[in-house]
């Protein structure tokens, strides 16, 4: 089982390798909706902190 996790990770990494060599324009969108979206995440959790203090 550990051997197979090991070469799905494996796998994993060439398909982002090659997903970003062959897209870049297509994995550049997607990086930035995903830091948008964290982005949001992170606002969203610093109001609701400040909510907690007020």
């Amino acid at each position: 089982m550990a051997k197979l996790k090991k070469w799905l990770g494996y796998a994993l990494i060439a398909f982002v390798a090659f997903y970003l060599l062959t897209q870049p324009e297509s994995a550049a969108g997607v990086i930035h909706t995903g830091l948008g979206g964290l982005m949001s995440a992170a606002e969203s959790l610093s109001r609701f902190v400040n909510a907690l203090g007020a």
